[in-house]
C-alpha cells in the first residue's frame, strides 16, 4: 500500500499543509510540528513523492548533464563526479548523449519537457552555440571545459587552453628538444584550436616552429594510433605534444611498436592526466586539467545559478600543471 501525505498528516494530528511544508526546504514549520510529522512518517515509511512535489514548486531538481564522447576515459571521471556533487545537493542529474547528434534541438526539447532545473554542457568539442541554445529556450546553463571568453555569452569553467598549449612548447624545448610536432584530437574541436595556437604562439616565442601538425578523427585510443602511423610515414619529429592522454598513450604504442626509443628519440607530453596516464604500462607526462576543481566549481555556480539565474555570465578559468612521468628526457640539473 502506498503511503501518502494524508496518511501522515493523520498519524501526526496535523494538517496536510503542514506536512508538506516539513518536506519543503525553507517553509516555515515550527520544531515541534516537525518532529510530529518526521516521527508520524518514519513509523509508517512514507518517502516524499519528489515528482508530485515539483508540481507545487516548479522545481524538479533535475539538472540536465550533457555530453558527447563518451571514447574518451575522462569523462567516466567527469561523470563520477558530477554525479556525486550533483546528489550531495540533493539534484539529479538527467543524461543526455550527443554523440551521434550535436544539434541540440532535440536535446533542448527533451529538457524542457522533464523540466530540468539547469543544464551542463560538458564538452569540449561541441559548438559554444550548442550552449547558448539552452540559455536561449530559457535554461540556466554552465558549459565545462568550453572555450576562453572574457565576455561569454553563457557561464564557463575550464582552463586557458592557449596558456597550457603554450607550457607545453616551453617543457618541451626545456629538454632539450628541438624539431616538435602537435598531434590533437578533431580538428573542430575548440580545444585542439586553443591548445595548437598556444603551442605555436610558445614555440614563437622560442624562435621555433611547429615541425608537422595532425588530427586524429576522434578522442579514441584507434584514431590516435592511426594518427600517429600517419604522422611517423610522412615526418620526423623528436617532440611530441598530444592534445589529450588518450591519444598519447595511443602514439606512445604506435612508436613503440616502430621501434623509437621514448623518450630519448622521440618525447612525447599529454594532456589531461587522466588516471590511466599513471599506470606503468604508460607512465605518461601529461599536463593536468583540474578535473575536480572543475567539477566543484560547476556545481557551486550552478547553485548560485539556481537562485538568481538572471547573473551576468562569467568565466572561471583553473590553472594546469606538468606531470612529470617517463616519457620525456629529465629537466636539466639548474644546480
Amino acid at each position: 500500500m502506498i503511503i501518502t501525505l494524508s496518511d501522515v498528516a493523520e498519524r501526526a494530528g496535523v494538517s496536510r499543509s503542514a506536512v508538506s511544508r516539513t518536506y519543503t526546504e525553507g517553509a516555515s514549520v515550527s520544531n515541534k510540528t516537525r518532529n510530529k510529522v518526521m516521527k508520524a512518517a518514519r513509523e509508517l515509511g512514507y518517502t516524499p513523492n519528489i515528482i508530485a512535489r515539483s508540481l507545487a514548486t516548479s522545481r524538479t531538481q533535475l539538472v540536465g548533464l550533457v555530453i558527447n564522447n563518451f571514447q574518451n576515459p575522462i569523462f567516466l571521471e567527469v561523470l563520477d563526479q558530477f554525479t556525486r556533487l550533483l546528489q550531495e545537493r540533493n539534484l539529479r542529474p538527467l543524461l543526455v548523449n550527443l554523440t551521434d547528434n550535436p544539434d541540440p534541438a532535440d536535446s533542448v526539447q527533451m529538457l524542457k519537457q522533464y523540466r530540468v532545473d539547469a543544464v551542463i554542457v560538458a564538452s569540449s568539442t561541441l559548438p559554444p552555440e550548442c550552449s547558448l541554445a539552452f540559455k536561449e529556450a530559457g535554461l540556466p546553463v554552465v558549459n565545462v571545459f568550453g572555450r576562453y571568453n572574457p565576455s561569454p555569452d553563457v557561464h564557463i569553467v575550464g582552463i586557458d587552453n592557449c596558456y597550457a598549449g603554450a607550457t607545453a612548447a616551453k617543457t618541451l624545448q626545456s629538454r632539450g628538444y628541438k624539431s616538435m610536432g602537435f598531434l590533437g584530437g578533431p580538428e573542430s574541436a575548440t580545444s585542439t584550436q586553443d591548445r595548437l595556437k598556444g603551442f605555436k604562439e610558445g614555440l614563437k616565442s622560442l624562435k621555433l616552429k611547429p615541425t608537422c601538425v595532425c588530427y586524429a578523427d576522434n578522442y579514441s585510443y584507434q584514431a590516435g594510433f592511426e594518427a600517429m602511423q600517419r604522422m611517423l610515414a610522412e615526418h620526423h619529429v623528436d617532440a611530441l605534444f598530444c592534445g589529450d592522454d588518450v591519444i598519447a598513450m595511443a602514439a606512445l604504442s604506435a612508436a613503440r611498436a616502430a621501434g623509437i626509443n621514448v623518450p630519448n628519440d622521440l618525447g612525447i607530453i599529454g594532456f589531461n592526466d587522466m588516471e590511466m596516464s599513471s599506470w606503468q604500462a604508460f607512465g605518461l607526462t601529461t599536463i593536468a586539467q583540474p578535473i575536480t576543481d572543475i567539477c566543484q566549481s560547476t556545481v557551486e555556480l550552478l547553485g548560485n545559478l539556481l537562485e538568481n539565474p538572471n547573473r551576468s555570465a562569467e568565466t572561471r578559468l583553473l590553472p594546469c600543471q606538468v606531470i612529470e612521468r617517463d616519457t620525456l628526457r629529465a629537466a636539466p640539473d639548474c644546480s
